[in-house]
């Protein structure tokens, strides 16, 4: 295991194990109970950290962390419902007029 992110923000640390959930990259947490003795133990003691499980995964975990995410987000474009064949935009995933939802 190896350590590759950390932070004293609870909401930062469980956010980039979600980015490496999504990328296949399973991770555990450590230290999250610690901020509660900030003050009596030194702060850089205290930080939140992110560890990936296997070793290997560690150098695809930081490049996705650094950059938000593993590969680019594909520009999704309009669709047609399968249903009733109503033409609809990217950002929705029911058909409006049919109530039919997306088929990707």
């Amino acid at each position: 295991m190896k350590r590759v992110f950390s932070s004293l923000n609870r909401a930062a640390v469980h956010h980039a194990r979600n980015l490496l959930s999504a990328e296949g990259i399973r991770a555990e947490i450590r230290n999250e109970l610690l901020a509660g003795a900030l003050g009596q133990v030194p702060f850089t003691e205290c930080e939140i950290e992110l560890w990936v499980i296997d070793d290997a995964d560690a150098w695809r975990a930081e490049e996705i962390l650094r950059h938000g995410r593993a590969r680019p987000l594909e520009p999704a474009g309009a669709w047609r419902c399968a249903s009733c064949g109503e033409r609809s935009e990217a950002q929705f995933t029911q058909c409006w007029r049919c109530g039919a939802y997306r088929r990707d």
